[in-house]
């Protein structure tokens, strides 16, 4: 047996080949199995695409270099659940291209910061941070509530993403600006129809001006969905049952 072994020991041009054959055995034990899987993800119930409108607001919010200060990944620790909530699951960013996971904070992580704080707390934070959060080293946005909301080629972002894999339908991809608009407008004759697409959707006018379509909007009504999707409930419930 030693004798054997001393072959590969003697010749490295016989080691490599070993090592290349035991790499190559080893790579399609571990690969070969995920070509007959149609995802690793497992799927969880309330997941959804973005509405146009959160959509245009997460282009925002990676324009902008937010995810350079704030993380989308709740890790698996004690401290890390007591303080943001359970634990974050790959479904929740089945949908971003890119995800928003992050490796550092300066800020605290935004994976349940939806529905935690209210429109106005967020409009007064992103204008002037330091009224709110009095030690925060985060620069001032006031901008945002200025700006007009660009939506134009929002049917063609959904259209990307619908390349990539996010299961838009036909009509969320054709009615995209109608959808946006409706959704900062229960009023509107376009209200039912959006919210036959997107049931679970918060509708309101989120900048606190409805005379205007802001960036403000976009952006708020991206982070107040933020971790609702899924009802968590249940995964404690199992957790506490084990």
């Amino acid at each position: 047996m030693s004798f054997k072994h001393a072959i590969f020991e003697k010749n490295p041009l016989i080691l490599l080949v070993g090592i290349l054959i035991m790499v190559a055995i080893g790579g399609l034990v571990e690969i070969a199995p995920l070509f007959y899987l149609e995802s690793t993800i497992e799927k969880v119930k309330g997941m959804r695409p973005y509405t146009p409108l959160e959509l245009a607001g997460r282009n925002i919010y990676i324009r902008e270099g937010c995810y350079n200060c704030h993380s989308q990944m709740i890790r698996s620790t004690r401290d890390e659940v007591e303080r943001y909530g359970h634990y974050s699951l790959a479904a929740e960013s089945m949908y971003d291209h890119p995800f928003q996971w992050g490796s550092k904070r300066t800020g605290p992580d935004l994976a349940r910061v939806g529905n935690k704080y209210s429109d106005e707390w967020h409009r007064e934070h992103m204008t002037t941070p330091r009224t709110i959060v009095p030690e925060s080293v985060m620069p001032g946005y006031p901008f945002l509530a200025e700006n007009d909301l660009k939506f134009t080629h929002i049917s063609a972002e959904l259209k990307a993403n619908f390349m990539v894999g996010v299961p838009y339908s036909e009509d969320q991809i054709k009615y995209a600006e109608t959808d946006l608009k409706a959704q900062l407008d229960e009023d509107s004759d376009d209200f039912d129809a959006f919210e036959e697409r997107y049931p679970t959707a918060q509708v309101r006018d989120f900048d606190g001006n409805p005379d205007k379509i802001s960036e403000l909007d976009a952006l708020i009504a991206y982070m107040q969905m933020l971790g609702t999707l899924v009802d968590f409930s249940l995964y404690n419930e199992k957790e506490n049952n084990r």
